[in-house]
């Protein structure tokens, strides 16, 4: 439908061009505005066998779709279908960059936070991309970012959390060099789509962490042919237009979207559409068109876990196959085995604890930037700091209470045994020289005079004060007052033997800790939360594009 409408939208100049728009896979046009530590399906072989242990093992249950396959979606596939997907899946390095966050440690439960980057690529590489990307002038150029989300997913697994990033955020791409040894050197001010194309997914990766400061655990990628094909797969996604719309201009611009108002089950070509339309969601920008696809990924959520689709064992074959030619994987979940365990961990979180944002943002001020976007300073840190400690962002944490002092009395200042760590590389950049020294200094000139610095190397986002067990308690809690730091950054641990200062990278400098978030625990405003239940939303339509 519209076909040469849809070509059109996300047409791009091939050569470097700092004006150029943002949005999903290939879509152009204007920008708008841890916690620390101390079966279905399968077929029998080998003739009347009954089921037992070996025949358990023939059973493979793993994800089915590729936004599925990171938030639920369950397939069933025998033995040999599973060596026919693993030779599907496509697999790349995770983390092009020289600085790497590190990876976020086990709470005292052991149990570890997941950090999923969703990156959708607009690569005119293929035949069929091409025809449904468009823009002749690009064919074969290097690929664009277009979509970048992260799927966060909590430590206990109660909760998820998504964070889009606006493909036209103005950012730096750090140094990234790919598996061939090619390096792509670290630039200025650019767009955070053109990581895609210096050396892959790894490097649009390492520009999330030196973003974020949040260490990445794996990367999917898809393209347009491999949105189409899940789309088919997965038999239709429900979305919600308050008016007819028609994304088409009148000088053929537009991703050829044609709707009628209300609720529509799209798929195939016209998901990507779907996706891809910025003109027409009111009021056209690419920030709005963030909001559409998060709408289409709860829908698609809420439809696979109904189950209608994974009955059929033809239809799960089908899905299994879309999905594993769809996506580019990391070598760390490079296997459908790998999938699956992942997806065992993932299928935890109820639909209603899955909420979709945005990453706050204002139109850019920097020269040669006009219509692109910045992060809003201070709300789009506190939202990466929340993702860092594993706050979830539907506002259902627990309610914090304040901590209480120890039971068990500080000893003297002077008796206090303390070890001051450097972990100020924490953010992936390099660690601030001499850091425990400086605060090991600080803490004896107020009078804990036992207070010495490791050499260790402790590397980490947020400042924490340790202690290994109760008695210690009361002593940590007097050098946290002394220095500033909330007594909710005092842990036990059982990797330290006495009190414990590790200086984060929230730290690097001054005399007196400062927290550079707002610990309310509440979701930005601005980040324009959608949650997973939420069946309610509707895309508000551009009066100028009706029918």
């Amino acid at each position: 439908m519209a076909q040469s409408s849809a070509r059109r939208e996300g047409t791009r100049p091939s050569v470097p061009d700092t004006a150029r728009p943002g949005g999903l896979p290939g879509q152009r046009g204007a920008a708008g505005p841890g916690p620390r530590t101390g079966g279905g399906g399968g077929r029998r072989h080998g003739g009347g066998r009954r089921r037992g242990k070996r025949g358990k093992r023939r059973i493979l249950r793993w994800v089915a779709a590729v936004v599925s396959l990171v938030i639920i979606g369950t397939a069933g596939a025998g033995y040999l279908y599973y060596r026919h997907l693993n030779g599907n899946l496509q697999k790349d390095a995770l983390n092009l960059g020289d600085h790497q966050v590190p990876k976020t440690k086990a709470n005292a439960a052991g149990q570890t936070p997941l950090n999923i980057l969703l990156i959708g690529s607009d690569a005119r590489d293929s035949k069929e991309n091409q025809e449904l990307g468009g823009a002749k002038n690009t064919f074969g150029a290097a690929p664009l970012a277009d979509v970048q989300m992260l799927l966060h997913v909590s430590a206990d697994r109660s909760n998820m959390s998504v964070v889009s990033l606006p493909r036209d955020t103005v950012l730096k791409i750090p140094k990234c060099t790919d598996p061939q040894g090619k390096t792509y050197p670290a630039t200025g001010w650019t767009l955070a789509n053109e990581s895609l194309g210096r050396g892959g997914p790894g490097c649009t990766v390492a520009t999330w962490e030196q973003l974020t400061g949040i260490h990445i655990d794996h990367f999917m990628k898809i393209d347009f042919s491999g949105v189409v094909s899940m789309a088919d797969a997965i038999g239709g996604v429900p979305v919600c237009v308050d008016a007819n719309v028609y994304s088409h201009t009148h000088d053929g611009h537009g991703s050829g979207l044609k709707l009628k108002r209300g609720t529509t089950s799209v798929k195939g070509q016209q998901a990507l559409q779907w996706l891809r339309t910025r003109y027409g969601f009111w009021p056209d920008t690419d920030v709005v068109r963030t909001r559409a696809q998060h709408q289409y990924m709860n829908s698609m959520v809420r439809q696979l876990r109904k189950g209608a689709k994974l009955t059929d064992p033809g239809k799960l074959m089908d899905l299994a196959d879309a999905a594993t030619k769809a996506v580019t994987v990391d070598t760390g979940i490079g296997t459908p085995k790998k999938l699956y365990d992942l997806a065992g961990e993932l299928q935890k979180v109820p639909t209603s604890r899955i909420t979709m944002t945005t990453m706050p943002n204002v139109n850019s001020t920097r020269p040669g930037f006009s219509q692109k976007v910045d992060p809003k300073a201070g709300d789009a840190d506190k939202l990466f700091a929340m993702v860092r400690d594993d706050t979830p962002l539907d506002g259902k944490a627990s309610k914090k209470k304040t901590p209480k002092l120890s039971d068990d009395p500080a000893a003297a200042k002077d008796e206090i045994g303390i070890t001051v760590r450097n972990g100020t590389g924490g953010d992936g950049a390099m660690p601030t020289s001499h850091r425990a020294t400086d605060v090991a200094t600080l803490l004896r000139g107020q009078g804990f005079t036992r207070a010495a610095s490791d050499t260790r190397q402790d590397p980490q986002k947020t400042t924490e004060i340790l202690f290994p067990g109760a008695d210690l308690e009361g002593d940590a809690q007097s050098v946290a007052q002394a220095i500033g730091v909330p007594l909710s950054s005092v842990k036990k641990s059982t990797d330290v033997s006495g009190v414990t200062v590790v200086v984060g990278s929230d730290w690097r400098t001054d005399t007196i800790y400062k927290s550079a978030a707002d610990d309310d625990g509440k979701t930005p405003d601005t980040a324009d939360v959608i949650h997973g239940d939420d069946k309610t939303q509707c895309m508000h339509v551009d009066p100028a594009y009706t029918w």
